[in-house]
């Protein structure tokens, strides 16, 4: 296949979800973990192939490259079936006082209230408990007083030096958190930015637990130019970190699977 070819093969490729009609507004809905569409995926198929000039190797690739790249919905599940919630935070502010980065915690910012905002209305439907990174429960206490709320912490050294959790860190010190509980861990409604949310429920899920977002309710997809995180000041720099996030984990369950003896 000409690199000409190849060019328009992947356009075609790329072209596909808006056909569709897979769109932010649509999304929300978006069942998650279906099948790719069978033009879809012959398409990157052949591109693939072309590329690599080996079709056995393209074949075990698609999958990956439609689930990294061309699929942002997480599974839902009704909010009758969730015993608790999990928020986990996008972005923040810097100090308002300045100060040491390492020691001086940043300003949660408006995509943190916005994502306690969406906790605060899936709890008028449903009193669960929830389990909220500092940033979102910052506003849960102050903005709402709501009450059953399990802030995640930071960890901090003896010398005040901070150390933020990462996605994951927060997903394990929420299933550490629920792991003696009597009626067991029970399924998680995860919360999220709109970006952000498919990896938080694959990593909740990493960790052991059952984890949806909630049906019927749409996540905060506005970005803070003035966030304290570069990658999150941006959609374009925001989805490149993402899939650099998803492509890390996928990575280590590949080799690990391939070789677990290392």
């Amino acid at each position: 296949m000409q690199r000409r070819d190849v060019v328009t093969a992947l356009a075609a490729a790329l072209a596909v979800p808006a056909a569709l009609g897979t769109s932010p507004a649509t999304a929300q809905e978006h069942p998650g973990h279906g099948p790719a569409p069978d033009e879809l995926t012959r398409r990157m198929l052949a591109v693939l192939t072309a590329e690599l000039d080996d079709r056995a190797a393209a074949r075990s690739l698609v999958p990956h490259v439609h689930d990294v790249g061309f699929d942002w919905h997480p599974e839902t599940a009704p909010l009758r079936k969730l015993d608790f919630l999990v928020a986990y935070g996008f972005g923040n502010r810097p100090p308002a006082g300045g100060g040491d980065p390492t020691k001086v915690r940043p300003e949660p910012g408006p995509v943190n209230e916005e994502l306690a905002d969406t906790v605060a209305r899936i709890r008028r439907h449903r009193t669960i408990p929830v389990y909220a990174q500092w940033e979102i429960a910052r506003f849960l206490e102050s903005k709402y007083r709501m009450r059953h709320v399990i802030s995640i912490e930071p960890v901090v050294a003896p010398d005040g030096t901070i150390t933020y959790l990462s996605t994951d860190g927060v997903a394990a010190q929420v299933a550490k958190a629920r792991e003696h509980l009597p009626g067991g861990v029970g399924t998680a409604g995860v919360v999220g930015f709109r970006d952000h949310i498919k990896r938080c429920v694959q990593t909740t899920r990493d960790r052991g637990m059952k984890a949806y977002a909630p049906q019927g309710h749409t996540m905060p997809h506005t970005y803070d130019p003035k966030s304290g995180q570069p990658w999150t000041r941006r959609r374009d720099l925001y989805l490149v970190h993402d899939m650099a996030a998803q492509w890390q984990v996928l990575r280590e369950k590949l080799v690990t699977g391939a070789f677990p003896q290392g």
